[in-house]
């Protein structure tokens, strides 16, 4: 079982996520060498992202939470879903 951690974004978000891209990327980089975060990246069109965990439900809620992207308003809405891989990972 996976989750899948998705962020709604801002209309505005590529204009102000640079002050924060830092921060964001400490943070999933982190969560990503202690084997909870498989994968990350972003949508295009309209733009969102997507992060997809191995790691309990509160892990990655607690990440969510934290993540500048969401305290500061770059990100208007999360969830997070159960996933079934079939086939992979």
């Amino acid at each position: 079982m996976h989750l899948v951690l998705e962020y709604t974004l801002a209309a505005d978000y590529l204009e102000r996520r640079a002050a924060l891209r830092d921060e964001h990327l400490d943070l999933a980089r982190a969560a990503h060498e202690r084997g909870e975060l498989l994968l990350a990246g972003a949508l295009p069109d309209p733009y969102r992202a997507l992060l997809v965990w191995t790691a309990p439900r509160e892990v990655v809620e607690r990440f969510a939470a934290s993540d500048p992207y969401v305290r500061h308003g770059l990100v208007t809405g999360w969830t997070v879903r159960d996933w079934n891989v079939v086939v992979g990972g």
